[in-house]
């Protein structure tokens, strides 16, 4: 359980480096989630570390932490506070089995402590990624941590019922390639091209 919530914590801070070098032009560019802008994007991550967080508090159930507000002024101050947040109600979480609500996965049921913060270190990994590939970045997470979301992206449901439903985050499997290393393989497991770019989205 520490293991994961240090995992966790370390792809957040990775994502908010990266969120740190978004300007308000970029906020227009398309990004690999292909219905959403950059702004759209950071609007969601920014939601779901705030209903993460009230998972983690016991209050997940309240369909109101999940649902985003207006733009915000600053959404990149917004977002480092968010993940703040996030981090800070994860690392208060000690028993693996105490039940989050997440009603953004389902409402009829609740999940483990490890499961659901599981859920959003592997989301956290990917949009990172999302947002990196979106200005051009590089982003290269410690391997450790690589090796740590590799079997949790393997294990999100595959079917097109989870994988095409309206604002799923992650589409269809992609073939990886002969040698792929851990992030491209988290990537393709998850729909995402590691090739994708802004003038050729896939």
């Amino acid at each position: 359980m520490a293991l994961l919530r240090d995992f966790d914590a370390r792809a957040v801070r990775t994502s908010v480096a990266v969120v740190r070098q978004v300007t308000r032009s970029d906020l227009p560019r398309p990004t690999p989630c292909s219905a959403w802008t950059l702004a759209e994007l950071l609007a969601h991550m920014t939601v779901q570390h705030r209903g993460f967080a009230a998972a983690a508090r016991g209050d997940g159930q309240d369909p109101a932490h999940w649902r985003a507000g207006p733009p915000a002024q600053d959404p990149v101050a917004a977002y480092a506070a968010a993940a703040d947040d996030v981090i800070a109600a994860f690392a208060g979480t000690d028993a693996p089995d105490r039940l989050f609500a997440l009603p953004e996965f389902t409402a009829s049921q609740r999940f483990p402590a490890t499961r659901a913060i599981g859920f959003h270190f592997i989301d956290y990994v990917v949009h990172g990624w999302d947002v990196a590939r979106t200005l051009g970045l590089p982003y290269a997470p410690d391997p450790a941590l690589l090796r740590a979301a590799l079997p949790i992206a393997e294990a999100v449901p595959t079917g097109d019922d989870h994988r095409l439903a309206p604002g799923s985050a992650f589409r269809p499997g992609l073939p990886a390639g002969e040698g792929a290393g851990l992030l491209d393989r988290i990537l393709t497991t998850l729909g995402r091209s590691p090739s994708w770019s802004p003038t050729a989205p896939c």
